[in-house]
């Protein structure tokens, strides 16, 4: 018994000698059959049958069973049975199957690494409470193996994503969290103070115009994957802190951008699971390329009906069939470009199962982007589609600064009219172009919505480790 001064960890060891883990042993227990091996991991059942005890020990990569043997271990066997559920253990032994067949450590030396002070849940009905496992994701990681491959994947498609746009010349840059002004989406953001300059800043609701100023500074190829921060909604495909990547290829444009997204799916499909297809939520996926290609407001028309051509609608008239779609307006937000984008989801977004890009939408809705070549009432925009969930948002990149001035100029004015707000005037990122800026193509792709789909998970707090919830005991 430890004194009062005296922690119960006090002479454990600071570190231990590990060279073999669970799942490696038995996949390949022919190369480890009666080979000593070293192993550490946390206690989750144990077993006693006379002079022996069975411990099953989990590391990061699954569960393998410790045989410990009085006739082996002698005096040494009794510390054993003060072991608990929770504990961490080294273990040194040679490797073997028990008679019922199971591949085990025969375990010669071992050391007790760390004391469990808390019971973990029971193992049968373990750890159920959806908003406890939220909280306490280290013990859903303990207790559900299934939470912790879902992360491990997570781990590998982001991966995959930088090897993929490495081999195709692109250079990951970092661009800053916190934003004198916030812009590169139609968002609310987190305020912050800035105690050293006195002033009120912004954590960043996106890092597209960070990453456009260094296209303008002669850098052709550029990601980041970051963190965004948007003051809004939580609900099972938003977070007000989630993932994103954004790149930014000069001499480019939103054709390029397609091929460029369709092959990174299709590539982080088949590193992933050998093949193209999946499974989400019961329906089968196919990341093959080429997508299919949906005009956006043609297939808004279509599914209005009575010969409905959503842009030449006055306002009113844009509103009023909206609202007979069963849509309500935000405060502030009763303007062209959320009435379209609010028809979208309504009417088309659900039928868009299988991967699609939806092209060509008003200019309304965009005005970082380019007038669509032949139609100036459009531009060169598309948002990438599966499952009936938006993963990308992409453009031809508008580069005229006049014309970026006047866009966001005329934004502000609309959001005014309806009583709302919109992203500031960023003088400088418009000065910044007025020095030249090429042609360029742009994407932004949301990582935990791509994990929700590559996992078959309903909700994007299934994917983010520790999402956001209200404090414990707040109502």
């Amino acid at each position: 018994m430890a004194s009062n001064n005296e922690s119960v960890f006090s002479g454990l060891p600071y570190s231990y000698s590990v060279n073999a883990h669970a799942a490696e042993i038995k996949q390949a227990y022919a190369d480890y059959e009666g080979k000593q091996v070293s192993i550490a991991g946390r206690i989750t059942g144990m077993r006693k049958s006379g002079k022996l005890i069975f411990i099953d020990v989990l590391d990061a990569t699954g569960k393998i069973q410790a045989y410990f043997d009085f006739a082996q271990l002698g005096e040494r066997f009794e510390a054993v049975k003060k072991f608990n559920s929770g504990d961490i253990i080294g273990a040194k032994g040679k490797v073997f199957k028990t008679k019922p067949g199971e591949i085990s450590i025969n375990v010669e030396e071992y050391s007790l690494l760390a004391k469990a002070m808390r019971m973990l849940p029971d193992k049968w009905h373990g750890l159920q409470d959806v908003e406890l496992r939220y909280r306490k994701r280290y013990l859903d990681l303990i207790m559900n193996p299934a939470v912790s491959e879902i992360f491990i994947k997570r781990s590998k498609i982001v991966s995959f994503i930088r090897k993929f746009l490495d081999s195709k010349g692109f250079m990951e840059f970092e661009t800053p969290v916190i934003q004198p002004l916030y812009g590169g989406a139609d968002a609310d953001p987190f305020k912050v103070f800035v105690n050293t300059l006195g002033e009120e800043d912004y954590l960043r609701i996106s890092n597209e115009l960070y990453l456009k100023r260094l296209i303008i500074g002669g850098l052709e190829k550029v990601y980041e994957i970051y963190k965004a921060f948007r003051n809004e909604d939580i609900d099972v495909t938003h977070s007000p802190e989630f993932t994103m990547i954004e790149w930014y290829q000069a001499y480019a444009d939103y054709e390029e951008m397609m091929k460029l997204s369709e092959s990174l799916l299709e590539y982080i499909a088949k590193n992933l699971y050998g093949s193209t297809e999946i499974t989400y939520q019961g329906k089968k996926i196919d990341f093959r390329a080429p997508f299919a290609r949906v005009k956006y407001v043609d297939s808004i028309n279509e599914r209005a009906g009575n010969g409905i051509d959503v842009l030449e609608l006055g306002d009113e008239e844009l509103f009023k069939l909206a609202e007979s779609k069963g849509i309500k307006f935000e405060k502030g937000k009763r303007t062209r470009s959320h009435a379209y984008e609010k028809l979208f989801e309504a009417l088309v977004q659900p039928t868009l199962v299988q991967p699609a890009f939806a092209i060509d939408f008003p200019k309304e809705t965009s005005t970082l982007t380019r007038a669509k070549r032949g139609d100036p009432r459009l531009v060169e925009r598309f948002e990438l589609y599966a499952a009936g969930m938006e993963l990308a948002n992409a453009y031809s990149e508008l580069n005229d600064p006049v014309v970026q001035r006047q866009n966001f100029e005329s934004q502000i004015a609309a959001a005014n009219a309806a009583g709302g707000t919109a992203e500031p005037l960023d003088m400088d990122f418009v000065e910044a172009m007025e020095y030249g800026m090429p042609p360029t193509g742009g994407l932004g792709l949301g990582i935990d919505r791509l994990v929700m789909l590559l996992t078959d998970k309903p909700s994007i707090k299934e994917v983010i480790l520790f999402p956001m919830e209200k404090r414990s005991g707040q109502k």
